[in-house]
């Protein structure tokens, strides 16, 4: 199979973004039910026929590399309920040019798989985990799962991941108890939490403005209620999350202000979803088919040529705080977070 030549700008769009990295779905099932992301039951999930191939996904991700493409993530729904998802990081971790390879999970399955997974090559993880009470736990994820995430942190720093970081999503009016024990934890472990604004991506249309809990109101409680903070300097103005430090140097903690912040003319991101869709924006209202070119027989040039134009397509941002807003019609657990 003919590998295009490398194109450099290839995926610099219309605003003059660079985009080097990409995120990946390898399935939009899930082994918890967070309230504001899925439905408890009933949540359809697509056959699977229709997702792709570690093979598919291999080729797709040297193919982007190509292209300059230099960092992946993986997601899902919960990438640890994909079968031996080893096998594919350890595919992804010999193609050249590919620096940074990182994995999102909700950790209820990490206890089992974190030894194999960086014994495959990954490195980085990020675990959801938006409270530390059992009771709350329960509320969010409709699953009495707390215990295995605490034990799946501890098996990835045993096994040596490092960084790990936490994602908790924060609610207005939920999960406001949550804010100071995570710092906490986070500094004890040295785990950088990150918080994140609740975004209209629940599969339920449950979203209001009146929810998020936001960036600045978290940083005030964390700088009245655990220690002073600053912005840490030189940052990547590119990455998604706006990181501080604790200035007695116990550690670090990170915001992704996606409402009362968006970071739209700085995004280098484009996403894969697990049944071969590329999109340019997580709230994109249109995505592109790249399964059926790499199911029948196109050649990589035509694969790239694919990825370029939807990156040159591209908009200037999704408008989260207009008015004029609407949501996609995939919910995050469909398109990967």
């Amino acid at each position: 199979m003919s590998m295009p030549a490398a194109l450099p700008g290839a995926l610099i769009d219309t605003f003059g973004r660079v985009h080097d990295s990409l995120r990946i779905s390898v399935t939009d099932r899930c082994n918890i039910r967070c309230s504001y992301c899925m439905p408890e039951t009933g949540a359809p999930f697509r056959p699977h026929s229709e997702i792709l191939t570690y093979e598919e996904i291999e080729r797709f991700v040297r193919i982007a590399v190509s292209l300059g493409v230099t960092k992946v993530r993986i997601t899902g729904g919960e990438p640890l309920v994909r079968k031996d998802l080893p096998a594919l990081v350890a595919m992804l971790r010999r193609i050249d040019g590919l620096s940074e390879m990182a994995l999102t999970t909700n950790g209820v399955l990490l206890k089992q798989q974190a030894t194999a997974l960086h014994a495959a090559g990954l490195r980085r993880l990020n675990v959801h985990l938006d409270t530390l009470d059992r009771e709350r736990f329960l509320h969010i994820a409709r699953r009495d799962d707390l215990g295995n995430v605490l034990d799946g942190l501890a098996a990835a720093r045993e096994a040596g991941f490092d960084p790990i970081k936490i994602n908790a999503v924060a609610l207005k009016g939920l999960t406001e108890p949550d804010i100071v024990p995570l710092a906490l934890f986070g500094r004890k472990h040295d785990f950088e939490v990150r918080f994140i604004e609740f975004m209209p991506l629940d599969g339920q249309h449950l979203w209001d403005r009146s929810k998020v809990l936001t960036m600045d109101e978290i940083l005030a409680v964390l700088e009245r209620e655990v220690g002073p903070l600053e912005a840490i300097p030189d940052a990547d103005p590119r990455a998604p999350a706006l990181e501080y430090r604790y200035q007695d140097g116990g550690g670090r903690v990170g915001f992704i202000a996606s409402v009362s912040r968006p970071f739209c003319l700085n995004c280098n991101r484009i996403r894969l979803t697990s049944d071969g869709r590329i999109r340019y924006c997580l709230f994109a209202m249109e995505e592109t088919d790249v399964r059926e070119l790499l199911r029948n027989g196109s050649p990589d040039s035509e694969v790239a040529q694919t990825i370029a134009s939807t990156v040159r397509g591209k908009w200037l941002g999704h408008e989260i705080a207009s008015a004029g807003f609407v949501a996609p019609p995939r919910p995050m657990y469909s398109i990967g977070g």
